[in-house]
Order: structure tokens, then C-alpha cells, then sequence
């Protein structure tokens, strides 16, 4: 089987198509993988480190407002259009798949041009424009959230199969737990709250939590705070100001970012963080109750419709970025692990949305479509 995915920019868009990438590369071994993207996003590092072919084509996104910058855009795109139709001429693909993104215009009009059978998959409740206006055009389209289904009425065929995501649901037994808790040097008795803001971190989570600190509010729970690397040491200078030692605060173990999320999302008692689609599909899958602070400027408000698919099942509480404080913060959290029974009925409920086999889904989907 030959394949080309369309992913590009954020890692919202690519790491889904690797996911899917792996997945046929583990069917089907024998099958040939190549991605489209741009010169300027995280695929360039993303999509070679995975090891799959990166070309690259022109492609904007396009904004509503007119602008000289808007039409450029425009055209720019067209060229990346007869970029990609050269790309899907030359390599000649069983299928055409796009995980989102201004990046699948082009391609799957090329992809369609040549009657190739074409896939998109959405991984936000709310479906960004590219995907809107693909979606009666395109074969199958997959998306993570039930709620989606509702946003593409003009779709050909649409399938719930979750988002792939790297992160599993581990039982964590009273060992491993106790050497996770010893290794940070925390407390074995207190309540974790895990707190991040995706792998870039999120300044007004930050924020708030250096106001946490500063009036030594977590007198009840501890906090494992994943701030971003490039603002660990402004936090770190914040921290200096105030005669705190970064290394040496009770209860609080700060760190750039953290490579065994698995681990800590399965460790955590509750999750606080922005509420991106993998984000949000990693903690349905872990079952932990979370305050979602959705990025406010998000396109199509995208991050809040995905934290209400959790809060509107009773699987987490929202906390709208203007309303973001310390005390706000430090009460929803106080009033959540005050009542333990509420916590498991959260976990309960976390479990109704989580899908846990969505490579499964796919790969089936991908069978129909190149009738394997």
C-alpha cells in the first residue's frame, strides 16, 4: 500500500499522522509512506525524527480579513496546489489522508483530481475550516470527539475513532507509585495535581502558580508542574525575586518538561492544563479528573469546545483563561479533592468519552477505503 498524509504544523496535526503512519507501517509492512507539509512547522524536526520522507509545498492558511498578505497567501497556495498534484503524479498512492490543517486543501484537491480515495481526520470537537470545507469532498472523514459529527452535516461518511495518542491508562501499583513519588522527593501522603500547558507551557497557568507559591496555598496537595522549556527561567528568576529556590520548595517539583508523561498523567490525582484534542483525548483515556484552561486564542475556540466534551459528562471542570487566579484556581482544586467519592465518580465519567483502540479504527477505515 502507498500512502500519502497531509500534516503540518503543530503537533496537534502531525503526530496524529505518524500514529497512523506506524499503525500501517505495522499491518502492512511492505507499505510505502511519504508526508506533504510545509517548509515552516514542526514536521521538518517531527515527520524525518519519526522516519518517513518529508516534501514540502506552499500552502497558507487563509484569513478572513482582505489583506495584500491575504491574497499572497492566496496565491501561493494555488502554486502549492500544482506542487502537490506533481507530488500525487509522481508517487501514485493508494490513499490520501489529512490530519487537519490549512496543509489539506491542496493536497486533497490534488488527491481528488486524480479520483484517489481520499481520508480526513479531526481531532477537535469543533472542526477547523480547512476540514469544514473538505468534508463533503473527501471519501471518510474520522473524528475524535462524538461532538464533531454535528459540525460536518455536508460529510460523505463520518466515523467516531478517538485521536491516536501514545499515552495508555496504567494500573500503577503501590510500588511503582512510591518509587515515582520518591524519585521527585514528594510527599507519599498527600494529593498529586499534575499541572502543564502543552510542550511550549501556558504563561497564565504559570502565572497563577507562582501566585500559589508566593502565598503558600497547596498546604493540602502537592504539584507536579511541567512549566515549558523556554519559560523555566523566567519562573526560575520570578521564584529568585520572591528568595525562593526553584529546587527547594515543599510539596512542588518544577521541571522544563516532562518525558514520562505516561507515567506522571497515570500518577496524578488531578490534571490541570490547556485543553488541546490530544491533550483532551490522553486524559479521557487515563480516567483523571481535570480543570481544563482552554487557550483562549485558539482558532474557532476550538480548545473550549473540547474541555465541555469532559465538563458536559462530569468529567472536568473549566476555568476560562479571563478568569484565571490564584484564588479561583486554588478553590476549584481545594473544593475537587475535598471529596474523594466525587473524584472516582469523575474518573467514571471520564471513561464514557475515552477511546482506546482509535489506531484500530482507523486502519479498519483505511481497509475499506483502499478495499485491502
Amino acid at each position: 500500500m502507498k500512502v500519502i498524509i497531509a500534516a503540518a504544523q503543530t503537533g496537534g496535526h502531525i503526530n496524529p499522522g505518524i500514529a497512523i503512519a506506524n499503525k500501517i507501517k505495522k499491518e502492512n509492512k511492505n507499505s510505502e509512506i511519504i508526508f506533504i507539509g510545509t517548509t515552516r512547522g514542526l514536521e521538518n524536526d517531527l515527520v524525518p525524527r519519526a522516519g518517513y520522507d518529508l516534501k514540502t509545498i506552499e500552502a497558507y492558511g487563509i484569513n478572513r480579513k482582505i489583506s495584500m498578505e491575504n491574497i499572497k497567501n492566496m496565491f501561493k497556495t494555488v502554486k502549492g496546489l500544482k506542487e502537490a498534484k506533481k507530488i500525487i503524479k509522481e508517487f501514485n498512492p493508494d490513499i490520501v489522508i489529512g490530519t487537519g490543517g490549512f496543509i489539506c486543501g491542496p493536497v486533497l484537491m490534488a488527491a481528488n483530481k486524480y479520483k484517489i480515495p481520499t481520508m480526513l481526520h479531526e481531532s477537535n470537537a469543533f472542526p477547523g475550516v480547512a476540514v469544514k470545507l473538505l468534508s463533503k469532498k473527501v471519501d471518510t472523514i474520522l473524528v475524535g470527539f462524538e461532538d464533531a459529527v454535528k459540525r460536518l452535516p455536508k460529510a460523505k461518511k463520518i466515523v467516531v475513532t478517538g485521536t491516536p495518542t501514545k499515552i495508555k491508562k496504567i494500573n500503577l501499583s503501590k510500588e511503582q507509585r512510591e518509587r515515582l513519588i520518591d524519585k521527585l522527593e514528594l510527599n507519599k501522603e498527600l494529593p498529586i495535581v499534575l499541572v502543564f500547558g502543552g510542550s511550549q507551557g501556558a504563561k497564565s497557568i504559570n502565572s497563577t502558580l507562582i501566585e500559589i507559591i508566593k502565598n503558600k496555598t497547596n498546604t493540602n496537595y502537592q504539584i507536579i508542574w511541567a512549566s515549558g522549556p523556554k519559560q523555566y527561567d523566567i519562573i526560575k528568576e520570578n521564584l529568585k525575586e520572591l528568595n525562593i529556590d526553584i529546587n527547594r520548595i515543599k510539596n512542588i517539583k518544577i521541571m522544563p518538561y516532562i518525558y514520562n508523561m505516561e507515567e506522571m498523567m497515570n500518577l496524578a490525582d488531578i490534571i490541570i492544563s490547556r485543553s488541546g484534542a490530544m491533550t483532551t483525548n490522553e486524559i479521557a483515556i487515563t480516567g483523571k479528573p481535570a480543570i481544563f484552561v482552554p487557550f483562549p486564542f485558539a482558532t474557532e475556540n476550538h480548545q473550549e469546545y473540547n474541555a465541555r466534551v469532559l465538563a458536559d459528562v462530569g468529567a472536568a471542570k473549566i476555568i476560562l483563561d479571563k478568569d484565571l487566579n490564584a484564588k479561583t484556581l486554588s478553590n476549584t482544586l481545594n473544593e475537587m479533592l475535598k471529596d474523594k467519592n466525587a473524584l472516582l465518580k469523575m474518573e467514571q465519567n471520564a471513561n464514557k468519552v475515552a477511546i482506546n483502540d482509535a489506531k484500530e479504527k482507523i486502519y479498519e477505515e483505511i481497509k475499506k477505503l483502499v478495499k485491502l
